[in-house]
């Protein structure tokens, strides 16, 4: 018996293994092709994108704008397959315009040892949002220190 387990008496077989929410798959600076505020909500997605970034109808979507900032949740519609479609719908088209860049990723619950041999899907676009034949995975950005930056040419003209 767990000593730091103040709940009702557990059997060995109702203990939870811990799972962590883990990097899926996304669609990586993908273009926003048109943002409707009338619509109910979602994010409309060409079919062939959806498909290639293993997203299915109705799973909850994560959109990063890249041109803005702004970061939200919202799911996944199927759009036409092969028309580059990503149609931000709902009140998540105030912070989504057409010509957007964003960052469309999913996340998956897994247990520790299933995360550790998962390797996330990225799905890399062109600006008209056709797939690049880049199947590379994600790799970190450059190592850098902006603590150590040189000081700004505004503080160089103050001092």
């Amino acid at each position: 018996m767990d000593p730091q387990w103040s709940g009702p008496p557990r059997r060995d077989s109702e203990l939870t293994i811990m799972r962590l929410n883990v990097f899926k798959s996304k669609i990586h600076r993908a273009t926003v092709t048109h943002a409707d505020i009338a619509y109910e909500g979602s994010v409309s997605i060409d079919a062939d994108l959806l498909e290639a970034a293993d997203i299915l109808p109705y799973e909850a979507v994560h959109i990063w704008n890249v041109t803005n900032g702004a970061r939200l949740v919202t799911y996944a519609l199927a759009g036409a397959r092969g028309s580059g479609t990503v149609c931000v719908n709902g009140a998540a088209a105030h912070l989504n315009r057409p010509g957007d860049l964003v960052i469309l990723a999913t996340y998956a619950d897994m247990e520790p040892a299933e995360a550790r041999a998962h390797t996330p899907t990225v799905v890399r676009v062109d600006g008209n949002n056709r797939i690049l034949p880049d199947k590379s995975p994600e790799r970190p950005g450059p190592i850098l220190d902006s603590r150590r930056a040189a000081p700004a040419p505004s503080a160089i003209a103050k001092a």
